[in-house]
């Protein structure tokens, strides 16, 4: 079996706060990287998974890539989001499982869905 331990996306580090706090609301938590890496990232994490938020002077953001997010309060997760002023856009459900996409403060694009489709 195999595990994906972490994504990396890239940000510059000026907007860390901000994109740290929009993960919060998908239900990350703000975790310190080893002491050897502080300078080159900020990590959010949820459970097993985690995000590397690579600082970088001109990041990289795919127009079509995008990270899939799991909430089983979908409802409440797209309720902070929008709260918290972040556009949410709503998208045809395939499975049976509502879902949507959100951009981070940097731009990346992010599904996000009440449950995964069926393997």
């Amino acid at each position: 079996m195999s595990l994906i331990n972490h994504v990396a996306v890239e940000m510059p580090r000026s907007l860390t706060e901000e994109t740290v706090a929009f993960y919060e609301l998908l239900g990350f938590e703000r975790v310190s990287p080893p002491e050897s890496l502080l300078d080159i990232a900020a990590w959010v994490r949820s459970g097993e998974q985690t995000i590397h938020l690579l600082y970088v002077e001109d990041p990289v953001v795919p127009p079509r890539g995008h990270i899939a997010i799991v909430r089983a309060d979908y409802e409440g997760t797209v309720a902070r989001l929008e709260a918290a002023g972040h556009s949410y856009r709503r998208h045809e459900v395939h499975w049976g499982s509502p879902r949507g996409y959100a951009t981070d403060p940097v731009g990346h694009m992010i599904e996000v869905m009440e449950f995964p489709p069926p393997l």
